[in-house]
């Protein structure tokens, strides 16, 4: 989460959407950068609307603008099986070992499913009842997102590539796919009102 404080801006950094990238070319302008713990890094619109706005507001008497991007939801748990593959990769124990992506993606809908599956959802992170960030940018154009920030900012801005997860197959039946999608819908219904 990266606070402008004289902009009246915050960006919430949502999990595996080029958050790091961001992170790291803009926290030098940032009044305030939280980058750990992770739970804090990715604050979401429920505990920043809650905690995080009041006092800022308190402090200020204004509204801050939240921004954030969000991933095409699918690619979002590509990203998140190639992350979670990274991760730990030298423990012999490693929960990943043996799980593919079908695997990952079955475990991800199953409320019963691997641990290592339970990641959350976009949706949720992105909105709180019927609120939702002020400004989401589709991770896929990016180039809008950078140009926002650049006139807000009144900077030029160029996002390096940082936290990059190794390639591997992520391919899924067409009909898991389509059942991924239709369980995912509430991710793919804020995706596509962007």
């Amino acid at each position: 989460m990266l606070i402008f404080w004289e902009r009246r801006l915050v960006f919430l950094a949502t999990p595996k959407a080029g958050s790091t990238a961001i992170e790291t070319a803009l926290e030098p302008l940032a009044s305030l950068a939280v980058r750990r713990p992770a739970e804090l890094k990715h604050t979401d619109l429920g505990h920043y609307r809650s905690h995080i706005a009041p006092w800022l507001h308190s402090v200020t008497g204004d509204h801050f603008t939240t921004i954030a991007l969000m991933r095409e939801p699918l690619d979002w748990l590509r990203s998140w099986y190639r992350f979670r593959l990274r991760d730990d990769s030298e423990d012999a124990e490693h929960a990943m070992t043996g799980l593919d992506f079908a695997d990952f993606a079955r475990a991800y809908v199953d409320p019963q499913g691997a641990a290592v599956a339970r990641i959350g959802n976009q949706a949720d992170f992105l909105t709180a009842g019927q609120d939702r960030v002020d400004r989401i940018f589709r991770y896929e154009d990016i180039d809008s997102f950078t140009h926002f920030l650049e006139d807000s900012l009144d900077c030029a801005i160029s996002l390096p590539r940082v936290n990059v997860p190794p390639a591997v197959d992520v391919s899924l039946s067409p009909g898991h796919e389509a059942e991924l999608r239709r369980l995912m819908q509430r991710d793919f219904q804020l995706y596509q009102s962007l």
